[in-house]
């Protein structure tokens, strides 16, 4: 593996980790009412667009982040709807 692909690797688990623990909080409070739709779908449509951009560029770091950041975000849209 070379020096850029674990740099991508690694700004790419902070980037992702980084919207852990708000789903983690939504999570546990069971409220996402100071969570903004526009906000989610918003951030999921570049995220979705940023993953194409990777799997066109064949870059597993912009992958792996963008699918699991996606991941999460569907899942705090749940949270969002689940929680209201």
């Amino acid at each position: 593996m070379d020096f850029i692909t674990l740099l991508g690797l690694c700004a790419a688990s902070l980037t992702t980790g980084a919207f852990l623990p708000q789903m983690l909080k939504t999570w546990q409070t069971k409220s996402a009412k100071d969570v903004s739709y526009l906000m989610l779908v918003t951030f999921m449509s570049g995220l979705f667009l940023w993953l194409i951009y990777g799997i066109c560029l064949n870059s597993w770091p912009i992958i792996l982040s963008n699918t699991v950041t996606l991941f999460f975000n569907l899942i705090m849209l749940w949270l969002k709807m689940k929680y209201r």
